[in-house]
């Protein structure tokens, strides 16, 4: 797309960006926490505010009701079916505020001010997550069609409110209207940037897989000093088995864990070290100093792009005050994986079940519960639309994009593959400082701003590439 035609619509973002920043202030002074049920009303009022507002840049936009809290489903009026097609996504539901005490004023009661370090944001509970973010591509939309009339290709604009609570309710609502959301591929505005500089698309999500296990010896708990000696310990039995899978490189020892892991390409690998994540950097702050992970990785493949095998909790016998000198008949532990492109859920789940079972002595029987199984999500590094739009977050920040994994999981994102057999380019102008969750949650005004204007380009430049 040429300039001629682009900027014209830059040129309104900035005329208008004081309008646009009201706008935002409107949708964040609604109350809309999907956790309580007390927030009801202010839900439904947030999606009616937004379906209203989307209805205004010449879409079909309909508050659609779910089994919890509704949705919007916005397809423009100019849709042609001959250009590319993609599906933006986002949440309007935020998460709680509580502890109130913490927040420097009221959360719903949108402010700009100054950062400590001079930085001007805006501070309200859902000025990043994910208010913000999705009015950045909504205020891009809307300077589009101001100054041409129409979009540069077809969208549909789904909006839900329950991402704060698991998307429990949206993701039958997807299968059931999954017709509706027919895309070449779909965007997401619900990541960040590396830092308050230097743009980024996520191009990778690590899954998870959550088991418990559960292992029982005898069938009471026992006096140490009667049975100590003779009697098999169950604690002891499972920190063993725990101890085990992990070498001293820091690999996980489960057979046939790393089946299907591949390196990253050697290009993006160069580009990851060049950025200068360092363990003092990293770990400093929160009083560490040296990677656990695989030793013979970078410290940046280990929390991004790498699978992990993690403890999260251990519990058994007699944990109480004072002392009691007894062997439990049982103990338990959780234990979770963070797994990439290439390992499946239900194969890592049951190779750990066997690796588990595997080392049981007599007189003692395993049990396991399955809290939590997604698959890792990662992009075609040579996907036309993560091309495309990695060029115009370029053009518009004036530094190169990054193409960055990230160590956490979006189900959603592995939703629309599995549902809608779409690929979803996650891009997001969100900083590691903005407290989402938290108290005082801010969005860079910057962020705002020019999260805005890149969209505008990657509207162009989406338009632009060949379908």
């Amino acid at each position: 797309m040429s300039t001629s035609q682009l900027q014209p619509v830059l040129d309104r973002v900035d005329a208008d960006f004081d309008h646009s920043l009201e706008r935002l202030f409107a949708l964040l002074r609604i109350k809309s926490i999907s956790a309580d049920p007390a927030f009801a009303e202010d839900c439904k009022q947030a999606a009616a505010h937004l379906a209203a507002d989307i209805a205004t840049l010449g879409f079909n936009a309909e508050v659609r009701p779910t089994a919890g809290h509704p949705a919007i489903v916005a397809t423009a009026k100019g849709n042609t079916g001959a250009r590319p097609h993609v599906l933006f996504y986002g949440h309007y539901d935020v998460q709680p505020v509580d502890p109130l005490e913490l927040w420097n004023r009221p959360p719903f009661e949108p402010v700009v001010t100054k950062h400590a370090d001079g930085r001007d944001i805006i501070v309200a509970r859902g000025a990043q997550d994910d208010k913000g973010q999705l009015s950045t591509f909504i205020e891009a939309c809307r300077a589009w069609v101001h100054v041409t009339g129409s979009l540069p290709l077809d969208l549909t604009i789904v909006i839900e409110g329950e991402e704060e609570v698991g998307s429990k309710n949206f993701v039958p609502f997807l299968e059931q209207h999954k017709k509706d959301f027919a895309a070449d591929f779909a965007l997401v505005c619900d990541t960040g940037m590396w830092d308050p500089e230097t743009p980024a698309i996520t191009t990778s999500l690590r899954g998870l897989v959550y088991e418990e296990v559960k292992i029982t010896a005898a069938n009471r708990d026992l006096h140490s000093g009667i049975y100590g000696g003779g009697a098999q310990n169950p604690i002891r039995v499972l920190t063993k088995i725990l101890g085990a899978l992990h070498d001293d490189n820091g690999r996980i020892t489960i057979p046939g864990f790393y089946d299907g892991v591949k390196d990253l390409p050697a290009d993006i690998l160069a580009q990851w070290k060049k950025l200068g994540l360092t363990a003092a950097s990293f770990l400093g702050p929160i009083g560490l100093s040296i990677p656990a992970g695989e030793k013979n990785r970078e410290l940046i493949e280990q929390i991004t792009s790498r699978p992990t095998c993690d403890i999260n909790g251990i519990f058994g016998g007699y944990t109480g005050e004072g002392s009691k000198t007894v062997i439990a008949s049982h103990a338990s532990a959780k234990v979770s994986f963070r797994i990439v492109a290439g390992q499946d859920p239900r194969t890592i789940r049951d190779a750990f079940r066997a690796f588990v079972t595997a080392r049981l002595p007599a007189d003692c029987k395993a049990e396991f519960l399955d809290h939590s199984n997604a698959p890792a999500i990662a992009l075609d590094w040579n996907m036309k639309p993560l091309a495309a739009s990695r060029a115009a977050l370029t053009e518009e920040w004036g530094k190169e994009a990054l193409l960055i994994g990230s160590g956490a999981s979006i189900p959603i994102v592995a939703d629309f593959k599995r549902t809608l057999g779409l690929d979803t380019v996650l891009i997001g102008f969100g900083l590691d400082d903005d407290n989402i969750h938290s108290p005082n949650e801010k969005y860079d005004l910057k962020s705002f701003h020019k999260g805005i204007r890149s969209w505008v380009r990657i509207l162009g430049a989406l338009a632009a590439a060949k379908r």
